[in-house]
């Protein structure tokens, strides 16, 4: 529940334009309302921190305006001031001052407010107290792991009560374990505090956990905005998609085979790799060259050959996961699939069935397939294609 001082934003055609011609953002259009978790989601180079550096008053609209609760603080004839906009910032590099104590760095985020001394002192340690750190407010940013750093940064950001916090990927310095534990306590923390807050990341992952609502960002353009559960359930394009999480992908010829109940459209799929049709819903008529695009939970390894399925392939590389097994099956002439999950061991060089779930695949025209800049071909590295 947002509290009294959450903030809506409104960014309404954000266009940002560096000297040289280098265009970051082309009208991005996003509502934030008060007191939800926005994360902003894409590889480097998308135009995500930009973005976010926009609101912050970092950097100047070339077009466009933003909006803070009402009020417009970024326009073709407005600039307000980033100490004058009420809100925190959270950055990946912690920013703290190295010559002040932990509670001094905490209490910097009060000046501003000209608390009376003693009132400062109480409020900078109950929060250094709820984030975990109150026995170590006498020490140094250099005497801290960090965590703990990134907890002083999170308690900066939320004693101020600005009700707007803004997250610059403040993760991405921690190594897994702890990554996972600060994701946790940024999200309670943070709608504990009731706050409006937008979070940036390249982590698929870390963006699903944490938002209310996702934007997925591509070389400066909103492509998709919505739940997390719609992002990847319906992704609007085969680059949120990959990016968002596939096991391969694989061409193939699609066939209307008829209308859905739902209004969706009921495709065939052919391809040399399939070994029967298989079929799943399309938002809308598609007919010809193809590419399928599968979900870590979109293939399942049968329990024999003779069973029912839809590719068969040999065991690459199989990963014990604690829950169970993920494999990686080489299909003969067609690239290799990842990610596969089964609670079942298969072992390497074993023949295995691929059994596909049409409600965790997805299917879009050829054409629709977006080039890779060198940054998105970076970030997505991590997934490989299953290609022909």
């Amino acid at each position: 529940m947002a509290d009294q001082n959450a903030a809506s934003i409104a960014i309404d055609n954000v266009g940002k334009e560096f000297p040289g011609g280098s265009v970051a953002l082309r009208e991005v259009s996003i509502t934030v309302e008060p007191g939800s978790f926005v994360v902003l989601l894409g590889p480097s180079g998308s135009g995500k921190t930009t973005l976010l550096r926009c609101v912050a008053g970092i950097e100047k609209l070339t077009s466009g305006s933003i909006a803070i609760g009402g009020t417009t603080v970024a326009s073709g004839r407005v600039h307000v001031p980033p100490d004058e906009r009420n809100l925190s910032m959270v950055f990946q590099d912690y920013a703290l001052w190295p010559h002040m104590r932990v509670r001094e760095n905490v209490a910097f985020a009060l000046r501003r407010r000209k608390l009376p001394k003693p009132e400062s002192e109480a409020r900078t340690q109950a929060m250094l107290e709820r984030v975990g750190l109150g026995a170590l407010s006498e020490r140094y940013p250099n005497e801290l792991s960090g965590g703990e750093q990134q907890r002083v940064a999170l308690a900066r950001a939320l004693v101020g009560d600005t009700g707007v916090i803004l997250c610059d990927e403040p993760l991405s310095n921690l190594d897994a374990d702890l990554r996972d534990r600060m994701r946790v306590e940024i999200s309670a923390l943070v709608r504990e505090a009731g706050a409006t807050a937008i979070y940036i990341t390249h982590d698929q992952a870390e963006a699903f956990a944490l938002a209310d609502q996702v934007g997925v960002l591509e070389k400066g353009n909103l492509v998709q905005f919505g739940p997390p559960e719609g992002i990847y359930s319906e992704p609007a394009s085969p680059f949120v998609a990959r990016f968002t999480g596939l096991s391969g992908e694989l061409p193939v010829v699609a066939t209307a085979a008829g209308a859905g109940t739902d209004g969706t459209v009921e495709v065939e799929l052919l391809s040399p790799a399939l070994l029967r049709p298989f079929g799943l819903k399309s938002a809308a008529p598609l007919v010809g060259d193809a590419i399928l695009l599968i979900r870590p939970t979109g293939a399942q390894i049968v329990d024999t050959l003779a069973d029912e399925h839809h590719l068969a392939g040999t065991v690459a590389d199989v990963a014990f996961r604690g829950r169970g097994y993920e494999h990686a099956i080489d299909v003969a002439g067609h690239g290799r699939l990842t990610g596969v999950f089964s609670a079942v061991r298969a072992n390497r060089g074993e023949r295995v069935g691929l059994r596909l779930d049409p409600t965790h695949c997805h299917v879009f025209a050829a054409a629709v397939q977006v080039s890779e800049s060198p940054e998105q071909a970076d970030d997505e590295a991590a997934a490989p294609a299953l290609t022909g």
